[in-house]
């Protein structure tokens, strides 16, 4: 049987299981803005995320309220018919918008450190995995969970060819890499995206159990 929701310094917690059983990509919100505790609980969720050798390349760089969140919506979708066009209208109203910007200088100055110099990853290029996206990503994933522990929703959507005029209007050094923005918000009724109906591939056929 279910156990009860436990309690912590924020009341009651949702089980593991349901917020992920409840997670999905939310593409309309009510406008109204999250309470700042709300946000720095989910904010610190990111930052508690793994990171390889401890080498925390990850900044969030957080765009709190309309005029702030602006910043980002005039260079990636500037004000005109492309946006009028727009599918989302009601992502235009998130209230919060979090940018996930990682460093892959700083995976090559930790991995030249003594204690890991004998990898030879003390160069950007020397990794086969650029393990900065993989945290970055378990960062993103820690997020979005947060955000529905917290009854918000939350959307994770890509900057594609609009990364880097994003990530100088926001002042980011150059280097750093932005994974995208995460959308955070109250919900508003909204259209599911085209993906979501496609079934999930089923437990067995994903585990493969001592070899492919």
């Amino acid at each position: 049987p279910p156990r009860p929701a436990g309690e912590n310094a924020k009341g009651p917690t949702v089980e593991l299981d349901e917020v992920l059983r409840r997670r999905r990509m939310v593409r309309a919100y009510d406008g109204r803005p999250v309470d700042p505790a709300v946000l720095a609980r989910v904010l610190d969720a990111g930052r508690r995320a793994p990171s390889a050798g401890n080498s925390q390349g990850l900044d969030l760089v957080v765009l709190d309220g309309p005029e702030q969140a602006a910043r980002h919506w005039d260079v990636a979708l500037p004000a005109g018919p492309a946006r009028d066009r727009f599918r989302w209208q009601g992502l235009l109203a998130a209230p919060v918008l979090v940018l996930p910007v990682v460093d892959p200088a700083a995976y090559a100055a930790r991995y030249g450190e003594a204690d890991k110099a004998a990898t030879g990853l003390d160069a950007v290029e020397a990794w086969p995995v650029p393990y900065w996206f993989v945290d970055g990503g378990m960062a993103v994933h820690a997020l979005l969970l947060a955000a529905v522990d917290e009854g918000l929703g939350a959307l994770f959507f890509g900057l594609f060819d609009r990364e880097r005029p994003v990530l100088d209007a926001l002042g980011v050094p150059p280097g750093r890499r932005g994974l995208g923005v995460v959308a955070l918000g109250h919900p508003a009724p909204d259209e599911p995206g085209a993906s979501a109906g496609r079934p999930r591939r089923p437990l067995d056929d994903v585990v493969h159990r001592g070899g492919w």
